[in-house]
């Protein structure tokens, strides 16, 4: 699971749905694996709007990458920054989370994850 998709994932518990709380879900006893791919500039800066800026700084911080800057970049910062693009790459494309759990930060429930495929099916009492 690339972290770019852990910007996308909420808790599943019916509860977590009405609170800010359970998002994002943090990563605990996380595995990385770091697979290189060849740097696409045009991604980026089209899903850089998209990407929740406040939970991914979250995110990154937890799995012990350096601490992101308070602003999302723009487009432009990108074309200027190559240093910048090719962290962002590492970060978002190139990083995968392939063992480990994943843990609301308002019910608790863990979210397993094994060969990089979290798995989202909750036990009855929390439908």
């Amino acid at each position: 699971m690339k972290v770019l998709t852990l910007n996308f994932l909420t808790c599943a518990v019916k509860a977590c749905k009405t609170t800010n709380n359970s998002f994002p879900l943090h990563p605990k006893d996380a595995e990385l694996v770091h697979d290189e791919i060849e740097i696409n500039r045009d991604l980026l800066v089209n899903v850089l709007p998209r990407i929740d800026w406040t939970a991914l700084r979250t995110t990154s911080t937890e799995l012990g990458f350096p601490t992101l800057p308070e602003q999302p970049p723009t487009a432009e910062d990108l074309q200027q920054d190559e240093k910048m693009l090719k962290e962002l790459h590492a970060l978002l494309l190139e990083t995968q989370m392939m063992e480990g759990k994943l843990v609301c930060g308002h019910c608790g429930h863990e979210y397993a994850v094994r060969e990089g495929i979290a798995n989202f099916l909750l036990p009855s009492h929390l439908v």
